[in-house]
């Protein structure tokens, strides 16, 4: 597969470092960029993500005795989220779901796909399911408005920040009050080998309009939010990505007592950052409660109405009523906290719901 997306050809365009890297983080006006993705008149390169598929006609109630959610009779076109959990109830996979009646799509960060496949094979045992990693041969498009001249496009539609069915919201505002809802979500699974064709004279937005975007959601990424202990209820990814009502897999005991107790020991938050000093802090900076660190800045961006906003994971005893601080390096970065996950159960604007995020 070729490290580097060929839209990096196209006028302005910068590459972008870390995790993003092979696409462009702008074509020369991210402000202009990111206020063009969030009407739905851009479309941003998302071409460095790993697809993943798994065939065969036991490929979704295999799925789902493996994963965190409820896959068995996901219909054609419908789109969801699962998680594969350690025994402990850790994040090891996060995956975009779609299936299209024949084959089941995995989309996920670009450092999961060779993982993913290689892990997914070596449970396959006896089942009739060939699994995948086609991360060279398929590329990804990414909107907040389905584009009617894709509709024959396999397309993942994000389900959040909606509670689905078996799901749970850790939140302190109800979801129709939720900020994910602002940005509506489309991942087009386009034939690498078409994709300036399919992008055509689109304009394009880059990964840093995109990033700005999903953090003012609230929507925890995998690689950024996640670390080697984070379980879903930090992230809220129990509204999307987790039915509790489902029959066993890998890690549920854990999911289960944690949320029995209604106490994870980290919450995400999102800050709004001060932006006097014209610069952002880097992702791993601090958050500080006065002098004492309560986490980490897990995603930071330049929000084109908001300014300078950030997610960050921190301790679940962190005061949700202080202006927490940012330190990087020499400089600090007052942070106001808005809750993501409440820190106390008592304050959840939670249910489960039979809600299932219908096909476009």
């Amino acid at each position: 597969m070729s490290t580097k997306s060929p839209l990096l050809s196209r006028p302005g365009a910068v590459e972008a470092a870390g995790p993003d890297a092979g696409v462009a983080a702008h074509y020369g006006e991210p402000l202009r960029e990111q206020r063009a993705l969030a009407a739905g008149a851009a479309v941003v390169d998302l071409s460095h993500r790993g697809v993943v598929t798994v065939t065969g006609p036991d490929r979704l109630s295999w799925l789902n005795t493996l994963s965190s959610q409820q896959v068995t009779a996901l219909p054609p076109g419908q789109s969801t989220e699962l998680l594969l959990l350690s025994v402990q109830g850790r994040i090891e996979f996060d995956a975009r779901v779609v299936d299209d009646g024949a084959t089941t799509w995995l989309i996920v960060e670009a450092a999961e796909a060779a993982p993913l496949a290689e892990w997914l094979n070596r449970m396959k045992f006896m089942l009739r399911v060939e699994i995948a990693d086609v991360s060279a041969d398929w590329a990804v498009l990414g909107s907040t408005r389905a584009v009617p001249e894709w509709d024959r496009l396999t397309v993942w539609e994000d389900p959040w920040p909606h509670v689905g069915a078996g799901g749970y919201s850790y939140a302190v505002v109800a979801e129709q009050e939720h900020p994910g809802l602002e940005r509506p979500w489309f991942e087009y699974l386009v034939p690498a080998a078409d994709l300036e064709a399919t992008v055509g004279e689109r304009p394009l937005a880059g990964t840093l309009a995109a990033e700005a975007l999903r953090i003012a959601a609230w929507r925890p990424r995998w690689g950024a939010e996640t670390d080697e202990k984070t379980i879903p209820h930090e992230l809220d990814l129990l509204r999307t990505a987790v039915h509790l009502a489902k029959g066993c897999y890998k890690g549920q005991e854990t999911v289960a007592r944690v949320h029995n107790l209604g106490h994870p020991p980290r919450r995400l938050v999102f800050l709004q950052l001060d932006g006097s000093q014209h610069t952002l802090p880097a992702v791993g900076s601090d958050v500080l409660a006065g002098d004492k660190k309560v986490g980490t800045v897990t995603s930071v961006g330049q929000h084109y109405e908001m300014g300078p906003v950030a997610l960050a994971v921190i301790k679940r005893s962190a005061d949700p009523a202080q202006v927490l601080t940012v330190a990087d390096g020499t400089e600090t970065y007052p942070a106001a906290q808005e809750l993501v996950v409440a820190p106390d159960a008592g304050q959840v604007v939670g249910r489960q719901t039979g809600f299932l995020r219908s096909p476009r």
